[in-house]
């Protein structure tokens, strides 16, 4: 069995994946996306400098940089591609465009009856206004994005005035989500394969509570009805593996706000005896075999 790993070698999840799956016994091997050479009418049809990607059993996506959008493409392209030819991509293609994209992981979430907040997505500045008037406290998302970066709360008009006009400039998409009152903390629940692996809690000074923007973390025993929440999203947005964000509003209820198709665990694992790069290797090695 041979494993690739879509990602920085340096990197501290590509790292826990490789010595995950050297205790399995089995070689991985690591490199980036933005090297892809793809060919038509030619064998070997994917490589990536002496790496012959066809002769994976699978391949793990760790990171698509920023790019053009012909980058993203393309990088996506060949993802469908290898597994047209048979390689297990994990997480697929088609799950990581459905989760990439705020809007389409929205739609897909509300589709399914699972609580999100009010979201509207426009390219014209004056709907945006609109929406914003409608609301009155929004955030303002990235369509495409992590870790809280470029997110901004806008709760006056003249600042919405001022960050949409920057946007229009940019010929940016508009994508404003209802602001829901969380007393500064939410949910992380991780799951590999159709099982809950582990969950926190991330509290913050302020209302991003990114890990990654300096959130503390706790352990968390889900409820019944988060647990199969969660799951329900894993499952609408067909996900080998993802980190599921829930907040619950102060007002009472729970709301789905997003799915990361390629997340992290580093915060998560110093709340949870779950080694849980494992648990994803051993799904990977599950998946090949023919396994679930």
């Amino acid at each position: 069995m041979r494993i690739g790993i879509l990602g920085s070698r340096t990197g501290w999840h590509v790292e826990a994946l490789l010595k995950a799956f050297g205790r399995l016994g089995i070689p991985a091997d690591c490199f980036s996306i933005t090297r892809f050479v793809a060919r038509i009418a030619h064998r070997p049809c994917v490589r990536i400098e002496d790496h012959i990607l066809e002769n994976y059993d699978a391949i793990i996506v760790r990171s698509i940089p920023m790019g053009s959008l012909e980058q993203i493409i393309f990088r996506v392209d060949v993802l469908h591609r290898l597994e047209d030819l048979g390689v297990r991509v994990v997480n697929s293609a088609r799950a990581i465009e459905r989760t990439v994209d705020k809007y389409y992981t929205s739609a897909l979430l509300e589709d399914a009856g699972i609580p999100t907040p009010r979201t509207v997505v426009t390219e014209r500045f004056d709907d945006a206004m609109a929406a914003f008037r409608e609301m009155g406290d929004v955030v303002v998302k990235p369509l495409f994005g992590s870790e809280g970066r470029g997110m901004v709360r806008v709760s006056d008009e003249d600042a919405a005035y001022r960050v949409f006009k920057a946007l229009e400039l940019g010929r940016s998409i508009f994508y404003l989500q209802e602001f829901i009152p969380h007393a500064h903390w939410d949910i992380r629940v991780f799951i590999v394969g159709n099982r809950v692996i582990a969950a926190m809690v991330r509290r913050a000074e302020g209302w991003k509570t990114n890990v990654a923007r300096g959130a503390s973390v706790e352990p968390l025993e889900l409820s019944k009805e988060l647990m199969e929440m969660s799951l329900k999203a894993a499952a609408v947005l067909e996900v080998d593996y993802v980190g599921v964000d829930i907040l619950k509003a102060e007002s009472g209820g729970y709301y789905v706000t997003e799915l990361n198709g390629i997340p992290g665990w580093k915060g998560l694992q110093t709340v949870t005896d779950v080694n849980i790069a494992e648990k994803i290797a051993e799904h990977v090695v599950g998946l090949v075999s023919g396994g679930r």
